[in-house]
């Protein structure tokens, strides 16, 4: 039996009786979404990694500006697909019609059981873990805070996209307010020790280590690309809402570290376990440190809101086009959103957290279990342009990305690097999740022929 949907035969009952994406979300509620993905946990995470590996405040600020114009580059090459070929699929359907069903069905497999519901279940143990410094559950306070975030924004998702996104812009707002008050505290408040050199060099100094936790915290705006289905005036605000966000996001990550820098210096920062925590309790003490606590979780709980919304349309196009997976094609009329696929990944994310909880290291462990995959996608997504613009010359492309082929290239540059830096750089979570990718090749190899 074929997993692939023969566009020649009778199209099933879940199919046909449910409805389809509609435009439902505007350009403010775009740039809510990717900036509550990408400001999530990283920004309270990796700036001490990425200090203790660049070995000078010079180069801390420089590979922020240099991640926010990676993604920049990015970002302009997915307004192109992303208005040329407007999908719930988003990189799957690109993938699909770039190198047909196979890729596409390991895409999102992929980000099924590794890309989307492990930095579903890293941010949820961000969150639990801050939200446990301020109430407390016992033993296990982070994991049960972490499996709750996860139900209840999905049965949340599961009401509607109205609810989703009211929730994300609300969300999105606090965590920008609460960041320029950090901003602020660490420039006038905060002052590094006398007694510790604060531009003394750190002791690993890789710059690929430090270049790959930098995407991480930049790591989300692709998602943006998902909602393309049902974005208002898609030609107009897909490219506006990805350059948009991406400028805001670069400048409070430059203010953020230069807040981190002026406050602490170099060699604190890349020493401190909690770095923001450690900064507002120099200026504040100990309301200081509850203060950037609630900031923290109210962060990464908007970043795991916006990360299952996009999540499961992805989810959603697979069930559209195999047959294994058609019991996720369903697209509810009502609350406008795809409410099997957003139950099956609320369910593989609370997996991963009990994993996580397990091994006793979910975020680095999470870290590791997604980078590879996420990097080998993302430049065959970039590669994705170069064969649709030679393959369909005369499709419509409303947006055109900038000195084509140039930026492209230098994508793809980009994320074949931060590949190469991912599989050499992780630990044995990264060897997880290629195997949990590699276990979708059975389910493949059972599809037979290739429908077009």
């Amino acid at each position: 039996m074929s997993l692939f949907r023969n566009n020649n035969s009778p199209k099933p009952i879940v199919a046909s009786e449910t409805a389809a994406p509609k435009p439902a979300l505007a350009f403010i509620d775009a740039v809510a979404l990717i900036v509550g993905i990408v400001i999530g946990a990283g920004i309270f995470e990796t700036p001490a990694l990425v200090a203790a590996n660049a070995g000078s405040e010079t180069v801390v600020m420089l590979v922020w500006l240099l991640g926010g114009a990676m993604s920049l580059i990015g970002a302009l090459c997915y307004a192109e697909l992303a208005t040329a070929y407007p999908h719930a699929g988003g990189n799957y359907f690109y993938l699909r019609r770039a190198f047909g069903n196979p890729l596409a069905f390991l895409f999102a497999w992929a980000r099924m059981t590794v890309i989307q519901t492990g930095s579903i279940a890293l941010l949820a143990f961000v969150f639990g873990d801050y939200a446990s410094q301020l109430f407390g559950l016992g033993q296990y306070s982070s994991s049960l805070y972490a499996a709750l975030a996860v139900v209840f924004l999905t049965v949340l998702n599961i009401l509607g996209i109205q609810q989703g996104k009211w929730t994300q812009n609300c969300l999105s707002a606090a965590k920008v307010l609460g960041l320029l008050l950090l901003v602020i505290v660490g420039l006038a408040w905060a002052s590094p020790p006398t007694s510790v050199d604060p531009t003394a060099p750190a002791s690993t100094n890789t710059l690929g280590m430090a270049m790959i936790f930098v995407l991480l915290s930049y790591g989300g705006w692709n998602e943006a690309v998902y909602i393309s289905a049902e974005l208002r005036n898609l030609k107009r605000n897909m490219g506006r809402s990805l350059i948009w966000s991406i400028g805001i996001i670069t400048a409070i990550y430059l203010a953020i570290n230069l807040a981190y820098l002026q406050g602490l210096g170099l060699t604190n920062m890349a020493d401190s376990q909690a770095v923001a925590a450690e900064l507002m309790r120099r200026a504040w003490g100990n309301p200081g440190a509850w203060f950037i606590s609630l900031l923290i979780a109210v962060s990464t709980f908007g970043a795991i809101n916006a990360t299952i919304i996009t999540g499961a349309r992805t989810n959603y196009a697979l069930g559209k086009d195999f047959w294994l997976f058609g019991f996720l094609g369903q697209w509810h009329r009502r609350a406008n959103t795809p409410i099997r696929a957003l139950i099956v990944q609320g369910a593989i994310a609370l997996l991963l957290v009990m994993l996580g909880t397990l091994t006793r290291g979910g975020f680095e462990t999470m870290v590791d279990y997604t980078a590879p995959v996420f990097w080998f996608f993302f430049l065959l997504t970039g590669i994705s342009l170069f064969v649709l613009r030679v393959r369909e010359p005369n499709k419509p492309r409303p947006f055109q990305v900038p000195f084509y082929p140039l930026t492209p290239i230098l994508f793809c540059l980009i994320c074949g690097y931060l590949l190469y830096s991912s599989l050499t750089y992780t630990g044995v979570g990264a060897f997880f999740g290629v195997i949990a990718v590699v276990a979708g090749i059975p389910l493949l190899l059972l599809s037979g022929d290739r429908q077009s």
